[in-house]
């Protein structure tokens, strides 16, 4: 085994990149935090300001948000504190693993712009595949394949702040909570081979993240959030994979962010292309 030399290189997630270059300062979670602070602050602003019982009703709020709610007002905490803390929660996490990680703290606030862009290119795939594989009814599922539930009647503003939400709180779900608890379950418990362990945790995690938009479980309850169709199905266990596989190369914050921006560009691509007569997609 090759002993690296700690002072040349700085960890990523899953690769070692050089110290301080672009793609292990950008790894970081001081930059995922950084990053997605702006992302954080539209959606809950752009969740106060939207009618706010049209959201409810049409299941424009984050199942994944919902769920961390619901926890943190399990646990004991009051339902005003609960409201805004799970926007809390991922800064704490993200702060709690870059005291962990134990590297540099310094910011270059220019390396967002490349981080967006980053971001953008890595959606570009799942927007190809999402057409192609939806190619017959490309204006009810392109734009919310990642999505819970089906388009409804509701403003342009509406789906953009619910896809970045969904970029922030389904990663923070399936990828940075629920792949490291099923690393340890394999790894540690089952004693499951490391690269076996990593496989089956991307797996199962993938294969949640893609039925959780078709079942979910809210009020006590288990109920149907979008009818089952198997290019729907096999595209979200497609794209939870790859988020996996983004989320251990490049960390939590390039991950939301291509997922947040994948939700951007398609709900744009849906309301300008697809968008039938009399669905409101306009802002």
């Amino acid at each position: 085994m090759v002993k690296e030399d700690k002072n040349k290189f700085g960890s990523g997630q899953l690769l070692n990149f050089a110290k301080n270059s672009y793609l292990e300062r950008t790894s970081r979670p001081i930059y995922a935090l950084v990053f997605l602070i702006p992302f954080i602050v539209f959606y809950e602003l752009g969740t106060i300001f939207i009618n706010t019982d049209v959201l409810d009703k049409s299941q424009v709020r984050v199942v994944a948000f919902v769920w961390l709610q619901r926890t943190l007002q399990y646990i004991g905490l009051g339902g005003k504190f609960a409201w805004v803390a799970p926007p809390l929660v991922v800064v704490v996490i993200l702060v709690w693993l870059q005291l962990a990680s134990r590297k540099s703290w310094s910011v270059i606030v220019s390396d967002v712009v490349p981080m967006a862009a980053e971001c953008i290119l890595l959606a570009g795939p799942l927007l190809v595949l999402s057409l192609f594989l939806n190619n017959s009814e490309p204006a009810a599922n392109a734009a919310v394949l990642l999505r819970q539930g089906a388009i409804v009647s509701r403003s342009l503003l509406a789906e953009l702040v619910t896809g970045v939400g969904a970029g922030i709180y389904e990663e923070l779900l399936f990828r940075l909570i629920l792949i490291c608890l099923l690393m340890i379950i394999f790894q540690d418990l089952l004693r499951v081979g490391h690269s076996s362990a990593i496989i089956l945790s991307v797996l199962v995690s993938a294969a949640l993240f893609s039925v959780h938009h078709h079942l979910v479980f809210l009020e006590g309850r288990f109920s149907l959030a979008a009818p089952f169709a198997w290019p729907v199905f096999i595209f979200r266990t497609i794209a939870g994979i790859y988020f996996a596989t983004i989320f251990a190369m490049r960390g939590f914050g390039i991950t939301a962010g291509t997922h947040g921006f994948y939700d951007i560009l398609a709900t744009v691509i849906n309301a300008v292309f697809f968008a039938h007569p009399g669905t409101d997609a306009q802002p």
